[in-house]
């Protein structure tokens, strides 16, 4: 028996709860009782983001690669061929080039399904390939993350990509060019630490949570019962954490506006 079977509890809960990407149609926005804005996987995502023509797909040969042979109560490598299997995707972030109501940009989304839209070697290279293109092409970057943050299988490998993706986005910020982040819920761990809480624009939807550890584990740690709506979207736009909460189904309109004067382009006419 592996370390692995020891620590973790027999039962459902050590079965995989990833949520489906499914679902029902015309509930992508929002429930319509309580407004909770419920997960959507990245190409649905950028599907309503994007304009319906023109786009086209960025790094989509790139796939994570297990060099360190990790093995836990199951290989990696198994476990990356049960999440593409299971999501289609090759891994945990899809990018595209495309246009916002006219407006050029490079849009990447995570897929929270895969891994947990955990940053491994695949993730931080595709967006630092998105980012290079939004820089060569001066096109603004806009990145929706929901993660868990970095994949521990691949450990500093997966780490290194902070750097990485901080880095380009640096290169960004030198040029001019401009990069909107929206985070979704959740985004945890190094990416909230890297890419998420770095774009000159940080947006989140409502209720969204972020944070680099999450709430449990700080009670646990400091002993104290954090505040009601701590790391919620809500909460970080008082403390001065994120810039804007807009809400999903006005997310298009609100950010081709602001990308119009990022970029000095004409204000979009309404679609």
């Amino acid at each position: 028996m592996n370390w692995l079977k020891r620590i973790r509890p027999a039962g459902p809960a050590a079965e995989n709860t990833e949520r489906s990407n499914a679902v029902p149609e015309g509930l992508w926005k929002k429930c319509p009782k309580c407004e909770h804005h419920m997960r959507i996987g990245a190409r649905r995502r950028l599907d309503i983001f994007l304009d319906d023509g023109g786009r086209t797909e960025v790094a989509e040969e790139v796939v994570a690669i297990d060099r360190l042979k990790f093995r836990d109560v199951k290989k990696y490598k198994d476990r990356l061929s049960d999440a593409q299997k299971k999501t289609g995707e090759k891994d945990a972030l899809v990018a595209m080039s495309g246009t916002v109501k006219g407006i050029p940009v490079v849009a990447v989304a995570f897929e929270f399904a895969f891994h947990g839209g955990s940053m491994g070697y695949a993730v931080g290279e595709k967006f630092t390939r998105a980012a290079k293109l939004a820089l060569a092409e001066n096109k603004p970057l806009i990145c929706f993350s929901a993660t868990g943050g970095a994949r521990m299988q691949e450990a500093l490998i997966s780490l290194i990509q902070m750097a990485k993706t901080s880095a380009i986005l640096e290169r960004l910020k030198a040029s001019g060019v401009p990069y909107v982040s929206v985070m979704t819920d959740p985004v945890y761990g190094g990416v909230s630490a890297s890419l998420a809480m770095l774009g000159d624009l940080n947006v989140a939807e409502p209720g969204a949570r972020a944070g680099f550890a999450g709430p449990n584990i700080i009670e646990q740690t400091i002993r104290q019962k954090l505040p009601k709506g701590f790391q919620r979207s809500e909460f970080l736009l008082d403390k001065g954490q994120i810039d804007m909460i807009v809400a999903r189904h006005e997310m298009r309109d609100r950010l081709a506006s602001i990308l119009s004067k990022f970029t000095h382009l004409p204000e979009p006419a309404d679609a």
